[in-house]
């Protein structure tokens, strides 16, 4: 057995004692909901579904920690059950239910919970053609095309604990209303209490250099996390053009990070914004051109200064089928982030390129492996992330990531991570 796959099972074992008795304590309550399900559903014409994860996640540093408090390695045991509750007589609605709990044995501000979803959805036709829905409770969504970052996805709070990367959101309490037809989707979203961003804890690795302390919040707003965020969308398809324009009004997602040098911390301060934005997307045979852009006001730069600003992402990708005659696939992946602020941007890919392949062997375990680089063109900061998937049963997944920061600037917002390179393997199970 190799160093690396020892320190996960020890790693696992030890951080599972503990979280035993909680996860039986869960598991009992949603099968007694579940058994609940099936017996009020045999004649009520109400319909229950329940799927969800289970897994066992480790990570192993590369290199030693900066800060005193860290440590080399650390595991996860993530729950994510989906109760799905459908009518299927009278009225059409339906209820769908994503809870999410993390333990974490390194950091203890990665061990958290969160309700994913938990809306109610109504829907209905509106007219000869067109359809409506209401989504009234906590939900996620995606805005988007790039691949490298997301600039117009802005609904939904980033979780930053669960994945450096900003992949994984937290859920948000929201009414959205979506009317649908030939014409196209409009949506429109009105959201009355702000998420905070989560962050490292102190002794949690892929922190900043200093930590952020989200104990000491300030908001722009008077109303402070209760005030009602607006958004809209409107989405189309025309022949092989996909577009959507979108505009935003409240508390920014993305707060300004104010130093205090003194207790070595950083202190969230959410502004109020203005953001419109554009996503667009071109088939054109194996390619696939893509645009987002956007315009934000309102809110701070590194510097501490109001600054509005432009963003876009410029990139397509290229897909090359049956490499050699073999089942294999293989994505090509380029992109270019531009932010006008530059290097007093808040978001670390300012003027980037992603370079990147994504080898699909269509299989029946839907095996992937995907290697993506990044490159900044005005500081000298470069990583590289690499990522197996294979699905092992039914039942079973196993996921590896292999992230490698190749070079940090120290004027670069993510230099206090230069040494936290590292090796991820999570073991999920599906029901």
């Amino acid at each position: 057995m190799t160093k690396l796959s020892r320190n996960w099972v020890e790693t696992s074992a030890l951080m599972l004692r503990p979280i035993v008795p909680r996860c039986a304590v869960i598991g009992a309550v949603w099968f007694s909901v579940a058994g609940f399900g099936n017996f009020a559903g045999a004649d009520s014409g109400i319909e229950f579904e329940y799927s969800g994860r289970l897994g066992i996640e480790s990570r192993s540093f590369t290199e030693p920690a900066l800060h005193p408090s860290q440590k080399g390695s650390g595991g996860s045991i993530v729950l994510e059950p989906n109760l799905y509750i459908e009518n299927t007589q009278g009225s059409s609605w339906s209820f769908n239910l994503v809870p999410f709990f993390r333990i974490d044995s390194a950091d203890s501000d990665r061990s958290h919970s969160d309700l994913r979803e938990a809306y109610f959805l109504w829907f209905g036709e509106a007219g000869d053609a067109s359809e409506w829905e209401l989504r009234l409770g906590v939900d996620r969504l995606f805005w988007g095309v790039a691949e490298s970052n997301h600039l117009v996805d802005i609904v939904n709070q980033t979780d930053l604990v669960d994945h450096p990367y900003g992949e994984i959101k937290l859920g948000q309490l929201m009414a959205h209303l979506t009317f649908s037809g030939d014409w196209g989707m409009a949506e429109i979203f009105g959201m009355p209490h702000h998420r905070l961003r989560t962050y490292p804890g102190r002794e949690g690795r892929l922190r900043s250099q200093f930590f952020v302390d989200n104990k000491q919040t300030s908001y722009e707003s008077a109303a402070e996390e209760k005030h009602v965020d607006w958004a809209a969308r409107y989405s189309h398809s025309i022949g092989y053009f996909d577009f959507g324009v979108n505009v935003f009004d409240g508390t920014s997602r993305e707060p300004y990070l104010k130093p205090v040098v003194a207790d070595g911390i950083l202190i969230p301060h959410y502004e109020q914004i203005q953001q419109f934005g554009l996503d667009a997307l071109i088939v054109a045979g194996p390619w696939l051109l893509k645009l987002e852009a956007i315009r934000r006001t309102g809110a701070r730069d590194l510097r501490g200064k109001e600054n509005n600003y432009s963003a876009y992402i410029l990139g397509g990708e290229y897909t090359l089928y049956s490499i050699l005659d073999s089942a294999v696939d293989l994505t090509l992946f380029s992109e270019w982030n531009k932010d006008e602020r530059g290097v007093n941007s808040t978001d670390d890919l300012n003027n980037d390129f992603f370079l990147a392949g994504r080898f699909m062997f269509n299989d029946v375990q839907n095996t992937a492996i995907t290697v993506a680089a990044v490159k900044d063109t005005e500081l000298d900061t470069s990583t590289l992330t690499i990522e197996f998937e294979r699905r092992l049963s039914d039942q079973w997944e196993l996921d590896v990531e292999w992230v490698e920061f190749l070079e940090v600037d120290k004027k670069d917002i993510v230099y206090g991570s230069r040494n936290d390179s590292y090796v991820a393997l999570a073991l999920t199970y599906n029901f």
